[in-house]
C-alpha cells in the first residue's frame, strides 16, 4: 500500500481490515468504560465500588488469561477472535437492554463486567499473537504502534461522546453503540484471507505447556524485569482511570461532561505517545524509553493529583497518557522480539496478566484507600510507587541488555513465523 514508514503495516490486507474493524468498536468500548463508570458512581456514590467494578472486569484476565495464551498456541488464533468478538458483542446489549428498561443495577453491571473479563482472557493473547501472523516480524513495531494510535485515538473521541451522550440521554445508548460496533469486526475478520498452517504437534499437556510458557518468563531476565514494571505501575499508577468519576465530580465539579473530557484528554496524551512510536522499524533503545516513560508517568500522576483546576488537570492528563502508552506499546514490542513464536501465546498471557489482569488488584485496593484517605492521595501514592519502580528498572537497565540482544538475534536467526528483515545492529534493546 503506502510507502510511507508511518504506515509500512498497511502493506497487508488482513492488518487493513483488522485496523479498520478494530477502529470502529473501540470507539464504542471506550464509550462504554465512561459510561459504565458513571453508572455505577451514579447508582451508589461509592469510590469503592468503582473499584468493584473494575476488578470485576479485569481480575478474570489475571485468572484465566494463562488458558487462554495456551489455547492459542494450540488452536487457530483468527478462529479464537472470531469467537471472543462475537461474545464481546452480546454482553454490551444486553447491559444496554437492562439500562432501557430502568431494571440495571449494580450486580448486573458486575456480573455482565466479569462475563467480559472472561471473554478478554481468551480474546487478547490470541489477537497478542496474531498481530505477528497479520504483519510479520519486519513490520511489528509499527503495527503495535500503530494499533496504540487506534486505541487512544478512540479512546479521545470514545469518552468525549460518552460524556455528551449521557448527560443528554442517558448510558444505554453508550451501551447499544458498543455492541452494534462489533459487527464492524467481526466483517472484517472474516474477510480476512488467512493462509493454513499446519497444526503444531502436540507434545505435552495443557497444564505443562502452560507451565512452559511461565518457565521462559522466570528464566528470561529482561521479558521478567518488563513484565514485573508493568505490573507495578499496573496495580500502583493506572487506578488513577477508575478514580476519575471522583475526581470529575466531587474534587473538578465538572460532571459527566468533564468525566468525558478528562477521559479524553488522558487519550489524547496516550495518542501522542503511540504516534511517537509509529516511525521506528526496530526496536534499538526502546529500554531506555521504558525506564523513562515509567518515571514520568509516576510524576505526572503526583503532579495531576495536586491539581484543583479543571484546565489543568485535564492538561495534567495529556502527559500521563502519553507516558503511559510509551511504557506498555514498548515493553510490548520488546518482549515480543524476544520471545518464540510456539512460546508467543502463552507469553502474551503473562503480559496480560501483568498490564490488564494486575489493575483490578490496584482498582480495587485504590478504591478502599480512596474512601477513607481521597482520592488524590491515593493517586499520588500511586505516582510515587511507579517513579521508585522506574528507578530499580533504570538501575537493572545495563545488565539485562546484553541477555535482550542475544534473544532478539536468535528468534532472527530462527527465522521466526514469519521471517525477519532487521539486521542486527537494529536490534540492541538499548545503546550506551
Amino acid at each position: 500500500m503506502s510507502s510511507s514508514p508511518f504506515l509500512r503495516a498497511f502493506r497487508h490486507r488482513n492488518y487493513r481490515l483488522f485496523f479498520g474493524g478494530q477502529l470502529i468498536s473501540l470507539t464504542g468500548t471506550w464509550m462504554q468504560s465512561v459510561a459504565e463508570s458513571w453508572l455505577v458512581f451514579r447508582l451508589t456514590g461509592s469510590s469503592a465500588l468503582l473499584g468493584v467494578s473494575s476488578f470485576a472486569s479485569l481480575a478474570p484476565v489475571f485468572l484465566f488469561a494463562t488458558v487462554g495464551g495456551t489455547i492459542a498456541d494450540r488452536a487457530n488464533r483468527h478462529r479464537i477472535i472470531v469467537i471472543t468478538q462475537t461474545a464481546s458483542m452480546v454482553l454490551p446489549l444486553v447491559l444496554a437492554a437492562l439500562t432501557f428498561t430502568n431494571t440495571v443495577r449494580v450486580w448486573h453491571v458486575l456480573v455482565l463486567a466479569s462475563c467480559l473479563g472472561v471473554v478478554n482472557a481468551f480474546d487478547i493473547p490470541a489477537r497478542q499473537a496474531f498481530l505477528v501472523e497479520m504483519v510479520g516480524r519486519e513490520d511489528l513495531m509499527n503495527a503495535i504502534a500503530l494499533n496504540s494510535s487506534m486505541v487512544n485515538g478512540a479512546r479521545v473521541v470514545g469518552p468525549a461522546v460518552a460524556g455528551l451522550l449521557v448527560a443528554a440521554i442517558g448510558e444505554g445508548w453508550c451501551f447499544l453503540l458498543n455492541g452494534l460496533s462489533y459487527i464492524a469486526v467481526i466483517a472484517g475478520l472474516l474477510m480476512m484471507e488467512v493462509p493454513h498452517r499446519p497444526r503444531r504437534r502436540v507434545r505435552e499437556s495443557a497444564w505443562r505447556e502452560t507451565i512452559a510458557g511461565f518457565q521462559f518468563v522466570t528464566r528470561t531476565a529482561p521479558v521478567r524485569a518488563l513484565l514485573i514494571l508493568l505490573g507495578v505501575i499496573s496495580f500502583a499508577g493506572m487506578p488513577y482511570s477508575v478514580l476519575m468519576p471522583v475526581f470529575a465530580e466531587n474534587i473538578l465539579h465538572g460532571g459527566a461532561r468533564g468525566l468525558g473530557l478528562l477521559m479524553g484528554a488522558s487519550g489524547l496524551g496516550a495518542l501522542g505517545g503511540a504516534l511517537s512510536l509509529v516511525r521506528r522499524s526496530g526496536v534499538r533503545g526502546l529500554g531506555r524509553w521504558v525506564a523513562v516513560a515509567s518515571g514520568a508517568f509516576g510524576l505526572a500522576l503526583i503532579a495531576f493529583s495536586s491539581s484543583r483546576i479543571f484546565w489543568l488537570s485535564a492538561l495534567l492528563l495529556i502527559p500521563v497518557g502519553a507516558s503511559m502508552m510509551v511504557e506498555m506499546a514498548s515493553s510490548n514490542t520488546l518482549i515480543q522480539a524476544m520471545v518464540p513464536n510456539e512460546l508467543r501465546g502463552r507469553v502474551m498471557a503473562v503480559y496480560s496478566m501483568m498490564f490488564m489482569g494486575m489493575a483490578p488488584f490496584g482498582a480495587l485496593f485504590a478504591g478502599s484507600i480512596a474512601e477513607r484517605f481521597g482520592a488524590p492521595e491515593t493517586v499520588a501514592f500511586g505516582g510515587l510507587v511507579c517513579c521508585v519502580a522506574s528507578a530499580v528498572f533504570t538501575f537493572r537497565l545495563p545488565a539485562l541488555r546484553s541477555e535482550g540482544r542475544q534473544l532478539i538475534v536468535a528468534q532472527e536467526v530462527a527465522g521466526g513465523d514469519p521471517a525477519t528483515e532487521m539486521t542486527a545492529p537494529s536490534l540492541a534493546i538499548d545503546t550506551d
